[in-house]
C-alpha cells in the first residue's frame, strides 16, 4: 500500500458559516453521486487519494483555495452527506477531526457488521496508516485529523492531516488501498513538502537493517516513510495570482461560458434562464467530476466556480451556488431514472472547454487580466447573493457626478 500523495497548507482558523456548510453538504453529495453514476466508487476513492483533485474539490465547494481548513470541511461535508445514504451509495465515511478521529476503528468495525467486510482488518489499516504518518515519518507534523473512506467492496482511501505549530503549516497525507503493498517498506507513493531538514524514514528499503535492530528491542513493526512524488504545496498568501492558475484553461472555460455556451448549450441543458455565470461554475464542477488527474495541477482555478468564504478571490455567489446544486441534483435524479441527457450535457460542457483550449491564447498581460476578472467578480458579487464570513456583499460605491 503506497501513500498516494500529500499537501502542505497554511493553517487558517475560523468556523464555517451555516449558509456555506449546508450548501457544501448538498454540492459534495451531488458531485459524489455524479462520479459514482459515471465511474463507480473505486474511481471516487482514487480521486480522494489525489491531493490536487482534493484541493480542487474543496475550492469548488467554496472553501478558501489554499487553506488547511479545506481538509476538515470537505471530509465533514462528505460524512454528513454520504453516511445517511451509505447503503444506497456503497460508501462509508469514518473518523474526522480531534476526538472523532479516535472513533475510526470502532466505526469501521460497525461498517464490517453492516456489510460483511473484515472490520478488524479495516481498523488495522486505519491505525497503521496513522502510525506511519505520525510516528514513522518524523517530519514534525502531529496528526489531528484522520478520515477513512471505504466502499462496499473493501477498497478504501485515507485522508489525514497534521499540524506544525511553530511554522503555522499543516500537512495532509493521502493513502489509497490500491497502491499498498506493505506498510513498512516504501508505503507512500509520495509524501513531500518544504524541506524541514533531515527526516527519519524507517520504512525506506534502506532502513531494513535498522528495522531488524529495532525489532529486537520492540516487538512491533516500525511505521513510517517519506518519499518524493505527488505533492501539493500551497502558498501562505491568500490572494489568487496569475502564477497560481493555468490561464489557458481558465480563459478557455470563461470563453465557452460567456461567448459560446449560451448559444450552443441552452437547448441541451433545457434550463430556462441559465446564464453565463452559472455555466462558468458548472463547467468547473463538471471538470471535478470528469477531469483526468493532469487537469488539477492548479487548484486555485476552481475557486472561480464559487469564490471563497474569506472573499478570496471573491465572496461566494450563493444564488449561483444554489443553481449549480439544483442543476446537478436534477441531472443525478434523471440519470437514476435512466434519463442521462442532463448528465451528458454537463459532461459535454467540460469537453467543450477543453476543446477550446487548443486554440486559446491568454492575454499577454496575465496578471492584469486575472486581476480585472477578480475585480469584476467582486463588483458583481452582490447581484448573485455574495456572502463571506464578513457578511453579505454590498453594491460598489458610485462616485457622485
Amino acid at each position: 500500500m503506497k501513500k498516494s500523495g500529500s499537501a502542505d497548507l497554511p493553517l487558517y482558523n475560523g468556523p464555517i458559516p451555516a449558509w456555506l456548510s449546508d450548501r457544501m453538504n448538498a454540492l459534495s453529495l451531488g458531485i459524489t453521486e455524479a462520479i459514482l453514476q459515471e465511474y463507480g466508487s473505486d474511481a471516487f476513492l482514487r480521486r480522494l487519494a489525489d491531493p490536487f483533485w482534493f484541493q480542487s474539490f474543496g475550492a469548488v465547494l467554496g472553501m478558501d483555495w489554499n487553506s488547511s481548513g479545506v481538509t476538515t470541511a470537505v471530509m465533514a461535508a462528505l460524512k454528513r452527506a454520504i453516511n445517511p445514504r451509505s447503503k444506497e451509495l456503497g460508501l462509508y465515511v469514518c473518523g474526522g477531526k480531534g476526538k472523532t478521529s479516535l472513533q475510526t476503528p470502532t466505526e469501521l468495525l460497525a461498517v464490517g457488521d453492516k456489510t460483511g467486510l473484515d472490520g478488524q482488518q479495516l481498523a488495522y489499516c486505519s491505525r497503521l496508516s496513522a502510525k506511519v504518518d505520525n510516528t514513522a515519518v518524523q517530519d514534525g507534523f502531529q496528526l489531528y485529523l484522520h478520515s477513512f473512506v471505504v466502499n462496499d467492496r473493501g477498497n478504501w482511501s485515507v485522508v489525514q492531516q497534521g499540524m506544525k505549530g511553530d511554522t503555522a503549516m499543516a500537512r495532509r497525507y493521502h493513502w489509497h488501498s490500491g497502491h499498498l503493498q506493505s506498510f513498512v517498506e516504501e508505503p507512500h507513493t509520495a509524501v513531500c513538502g518544504i524541506s524541514q531538514g533531515t527526516i527519519l524514514n524507517l520504512v525506506a528499503r534502506e532502513a531494513k537493517p535498522s528495522q531488524a535492530a529495532m525489532m529486537q528491542i520492540v516487538r512491533e513493526h516500525p511505521d513510517k516513510i517519506l518519499r518524493e512524488a505527488n505533492h501539493l504545496i500551497m502558498p501562505t498568501r491568500k490572494d489568487v495570482k496569475a502564477s497560481d492558475v493555468d490561464l489557458k484553461r481558465l480563459g478557455a472555460m470563461l470563453w465557452v461560458a460567456q461567448e459560446k455556451a449560451p448559444a450552443d448549450f441552452e437547448n441541451l441543458l433545457m434550463i430556462q434562464g441559465m446564464g453565463p455565470r452559472t455555466l462558468q461554475s458548472l463547467a468547473l464542477v463538471s471538470e471535478v467530476i470528469h477531469g483526468t488527474p493532469s487537469r488539477f495541477s492548479d487548484p486555485a482555478r476552481f475557486s472561480f466556480a464559487h469564490g471563497g468564504k474569506g472573499r478570496r478571490p471573491y465572496a461566494v455567489p450563493t444564488h449561483v451556488y444554489d443553481e449549480t446544486i439544483s442543476t446537478l441534483r436534477t441531472s443525478v435524479e434523471k440519470a437514476r431514472l435512466g434519463q442521462s441527457d442532463k448528465q451528458q450535457a454537463l459532461k459535454k460542457l467540460s469537453q467543450m472547454a477543453q476543446a477550446a483550449e487548443q486554440d486559446f491564447t491568454p492575454n499577454a498581460d496575465a496578471e492584469g487580466s486575472l486581476n480585472r476578472l477578480i475585480e469584476s467578480e467582486k463588483n458583481e458579487s452582490w447581484r448573485y447573493g455574495g456572502m463571506s464570513i464578513h457578511g453579505p456583499e454590498q453594491p460598489p460605491n458610485v462616485d457622485a457626478e
